[in-house]
């Protein structure tokens, strides 16, 4: 019956971290955008983004990751011999990244309350597509195990690189788009 408890509540644990990591970096290109607002919306905006991102950060996507692993090490407690399988090991290694990704997060938030993050909208909107990606080779692995499909697996991952960075640069031209018709119309009726 432990099993099951554990399953739950990692499950449960894996789609708060997940919630919380894919809104957190949109908090963050949200903030970054902030620059390119008049004062005084520009430090009301930073202001109001910080205060969202360490909540989000320290209230709901870290306590996620937390219930995640100790659900995970509960488990591998109730079944030791799936780690004599290679693609727990595989899932492991994804996992790491992501955690590394998570803390990567934390010293984000940092840099931009302190004003010195170099990375620009583009950059994060990219960045924000790394968790889809482990999400899906992890979820894949738990799913299928010794048994994955990897040519389709690689084929899959792939044309999700490929549609993401299309859909990003599409998203980014049509917000480029309809910033200058907006300056057009507006330089137009002065």
């Amino acid at each position: 019956m432990a099993y099951y408890w554990y399953k739950a509540f990692h499950l449960i644990g894996i789609v708060v971290w997940f919630a919380g990591l894919f809104y957190l970096v949109r908090l963050f290109i949200y903030h970054v955008e902030a620059d390119l607002e008049p004062e005084p919306a520009q430090s009301i905006l930073k202001n109001q983004y910080l205060i969202m991102e360490k909540r989000l950060y320290n209230i709901i996507t870290t306590p996620g990751m937390l219930v995640t692993i100790a659900m995970a090490i509960g488990l591998l407690t109730t079944e030791p011999d799936v780690l004599k399988s290679w693609w727990i090991h595989v899932k492991l290694g994804f996992v790491a990244l992501l955690i590394a990704y998570h803390i990567y997060c934390g010293r984000l938030i940092k840099q931009l309350e302190a004003g010195t993050c170099k990375w620009n909208s583009k950059q994060l909107r990219a960045m924000n597509e790394l968790p889809t990606l482990l999400l899906v080779a992890i979820v894949m692995l738990a799913v299928f195990k010794t048994s994955l499909p990897t040519d389709a697996t690689v084929w899959v991952m792939v044309g999700l690189v490929v549609l993401m960075a299309v859909t990003i640069q599409l998203y980014a031209r049509k917000r480029r788009l309809d910033k200058e018709r907006q300056l057009t119309e507006a330089n137009s009726s002065n």
